[in-house]
C-alpha cells in the first residue's frame, strides 16, 4: 500500500492514500461528537484536520475513501500489520462520515481492501475489534465474511468518568483467514 499511486477502485469508490487537500472532508466528520461514540478522541478543529491529513498523507496505514462520482472523501480505513510480522496478521478499522453511513460504502470499501490484501500482501489473518455496543460495526464485519472469534471484557477505554476513572469497554474480536470466505460478493445498495 506504499506509494502515491496506490489505488483500489470499486463500483462507487476510490480507496487511495490521503492527500493534504483531504483536510476539509476529514474535518466534516471528525469534528462531529457522534463520531467518537465508539472511537477514541474528541472532535477536532479545522487546523487539526489539516495537520492530520498531512500526517496521514505520509503514512501507509490510513487510506481515504472517496466517492467516484463527486471526488468527496467520505471516510477512511485503517490497515496495519500487527507484530510480530512473522504471524502475518493485519488489523482493519474504519470511520465514515455519518452523512454517508447506511449506504453500503463502508462494507464496499472494507471488502475491497480485504480482497486486495489477500491477493497482494498475503496475510494469514485479518482481524478487527469493535465495541460490543456498536452493532453497525460488527454487522459490517460479518457482512464481509469475518467470523466473531471472541469477546473481551473491559479491554480498552476511550473516556474517563467525572472523577478521572477509565470507562472500560467490552469488545468483540473478528477475523478472516487466508483461503477462507475470500472474495465475498456484495450487492451494492443504490
Amino acid at each position: 500500500m506504499e506509494g502515491e499511486d496506490f489505488l483500489i477502485e470499486t463500483e462507487r469508490l476510490l480507496i487511495r492514500k490521503f492527500k493534504p487537500s483531504d483536510a476539509a472532508d476529514l474535518f466534516a466528520y471528525l469534528s462531529l461528537p457522534e463520531v467518537y461514540r465508539f472511537e477514541p478522541g474528541k472532535p477536532i478543529t479545522l487546523q487539526e484536520a489539516s495537520d492530520l491529513a498531512t500526517e496521514r498523507a505520509e503514512a501507509d496505514n490510513f487510506l481515504a475513501v472517496v466517492l467516484k462520482a463527486s471526488g468527496k472523501m467520505i471516510g477512511h480505513l485503517y490497515f496495519e500489520q500487527r507484530q510480530p510480522p512473522e504471524f502475518r496478521t493485519w488489523e482493519i478499522g474504519y470511520i465514515f462520515n455519518p452523512a454517508y453511513q447506511r449506504h453500503g460504502y463502508a462494507s464496499e470499501a472494507a471488502s475491497a481492501l480485504v480482497d486486495y490484501a489477500f491477493a497482494n500482501l498475503r496475510p494469514h489473518r485479518i482481524m478487527a475489534r469493535c465495541d460490543q455496543k456498536n452493532p453497525a460495526s460488527w454487522k459490517l464485519l460479518e457482512k464481509i465474511g469475518f467470523t466473531r472469534e471472541g469477546s473481551f471484557k473491559q479491554v480498552a477505554y476511550f473516556r474517563m468518568d467525572e472523577v478521572g476513572n477509565p470507562i472500560w469497554i467490552d469488545a468483540f474480536e473478528y477475523s478472516r483467514l487466508e483461503g477462507k470466505d475470500e472474495s465475498i460478493s456484495l450487492q451494492v445498495e443504490g
